[in-house]
């Protein structure tokens, strides 16, 4: 069995429409059509039924779900270990995140691959999620990872979860907040806030809930956040991605009427990554699953 079968058909399940799925896969939408269908033969199941509204997995489809998805992963394994043993990781992956994902997400594979492929060359740059995405829809990036904007992905990108975070409030354990388990978006009006700067999905949430927020500082980093937090400058607005343990003396509050922060990865559609690049994408992938077990 063609192992890029069960790569389609995965694809048409997870995006609910062969036209969505041959963008993901970049080949036609004829193409996946076919091969699908040459995969049910090979399994002499009918594993789609398809209707105008898109298409769905029929029962022996549902099953054969995971099974197929391990199938994948372990040809990615294999070419990964086939790409280490001879070394080939070659040419330049540029990237783009925000903070916290640079901090938590990139900066550990990045770290892991300079070690040990000295001929595979990066460039990670660090911005706004608004930033990021503009230049992967302008091809100057290869894909970023950005927390979920509100609105829909441009015409032209596609965004793929990776991994949520509740969004709180730390305050220092000396503030009249300090003692609650929880607190609600109204705790913060009559409170100096500490966030991230304008433009920033946090800046946004923040502004969303709070009519009139006394933003008293638009920091570059979670990590400047909780400096601040930690100085008494007021409550710092963040979600929960750890990045600043050695910062004492805050304590982190969850927000019971916020909803959770989404990482994601964000490509281009039409995109056709180097195999380099589909390596270090996965590499990323791997890693927030870690951040969420």
């Amino acid at each position: 069995m063609r192992v890029e079968r069960a790569r389609y058909f995965l694809a048409a399940i997870e995006t609910g429409s062969l036209r969505a799925a041959a963008a993901r896969c970049g080949v036609s939408q004829p193409t996946v059509g076919q091969q699908i269908a040459l995969l049910e033969e090979e399994l002499d199941v009918v594993l789609l039924t398809r209707s105008r509204h898109g298409v769905h997995p029929t029962p022996a489809g549902q099953a054969l779900i995971e099974p197929l998805r391990r199938l994948v992963a372990a040809e990615e394994a294999v070419r990964e270990s086939a790409m280490e043993t001879s070394g080939s990781y070659r040419g330049r992956v540029q990237i783009g995140g925000v903070t916290v994902a640079v901090e938590t997400v990139i900066a550990p594979v990045v770290g892991r691959l300079r070690r040990y492929h000295p001929g595979l060359r990066f460039s990670v740059r660090e911005g706004a999620s608004a930033a990021v995405e503009a230049a992967v829809l302008d091809g100057e990036l290869d894909f970023g990872v950005v927390t979920m904007p509100a609105g829909p992905a441009a015409p032209g990108l596609r965004r793929i979860p990776l991994a949520s975070a509740p969004v709180g409030v730390y305050a220092r354990t000396d503030h009249p907040l300090a003692g609650r388990d929880q607190v609600q978006w109204r705790d913060l009006e009559s409170w100096p806030v500490v966030t991230m700067r304008a433009g920033t999905v946090m800046w946004e949430t923040l502004h969303r809930h709070v009519p009139a927020p006394d933003v008293v500082v638009q920091a570059m980093s979670a990590r400047t956040v909780k400096v601040m937090v930690g100085q008494g400058v007021g409550l710092g607005v963040l979600a929960r991605f750890d990045t600043s343990a050695d910062i004492t003396d805050v304590v982190w509050l969850p927000l019971s009427d916020a909803e959770p922060v989404h990482l994601c990865l964000t490509q281009r559609q039409d995109s056709r990554p180097s195999p380099s690049a589909l390596i270090v994408r996965r590499l990323i992938r791997d890693r927030a699953g870690e951040l969420v077990s």
